[in-house]
């Protein structure tokens, strides 16, 4: 846990320090290693390593957007409803991997990201996230904080292949 909060520190000080903003719509790319600390006694990563480094480049974007000063510092923040994840090739000890944050569209309560794991052109895994805007016990409306955030766009339909991925979850939750 001493090594997630570190990393979400360098992560907010590289963000105000060296790197530069971000648009919200735009995607992210980061490249990153397979360390031992990823690792389980297979010498591949872990599956949960693979939501651990979903979640920095989610908050990376965050930090690096308009998103920090329309949300965090107002008192809202972001909050997974559901993640999936497919694995397809493992990543080896030692080797470099590529995670591509991709927004794939909002509806009022709700934005989703597709998050590819790629090696050597290679998709190794992609994830799926559902995550919206709490402030209090209730999930904020997103038009008007990506209007402030300076996205012209008024909506971005989310593809029906990912929307349906989700439309189970609660049914889920009642039995």
């Amino acid at each position: 846990m001493i090594y997630y909060w570190l990393h979400i520190f360098y992560l907010f000080m590289a963000s105000k320090l060296f790197w530069k903003k971000l648009d919200v719509t735009t995607d992210l790319i980061r490249k990153h290693r397979v360390n031992i600390l990823d690792c389980d006694s297979l010498h591949y990563m872990a599956n949960s390593r693979y939501l651990y480094y979903m979640d920095f480049v989610r908050i990376e974007k965050l930090l690096r957007s308009s998103l920090y000063e329309n949300t965090v510092k107002r008192g809202i923040f972001p909050v997974l409803g559901s993640q999936k994840i497919i694995y397809k090739k493992p990543l080896r000890i030692g080797s470099k991997f590529t995670i591509t944050l991709a927004l794939e569209g909002w509806d009022e309560k709700w934005f989703y990201h597709r998050q590819i794991f790629t090696q050597n052109d290679q998709v190794c895994a992609i994830g799926y996230t559902k995550a919206a805007l709490w402030k209090g016990k209730k999930a904020q409306d997103l038009k008007p904080i990506l209007k402030d955030c300076g996205v012209t766009t008024k909506t971005m339909q989310v593809p029906p292949s990912i929307a349906h991925l989700f439309e189970n979850d609660y049914q889920l939750l009642k039995t």
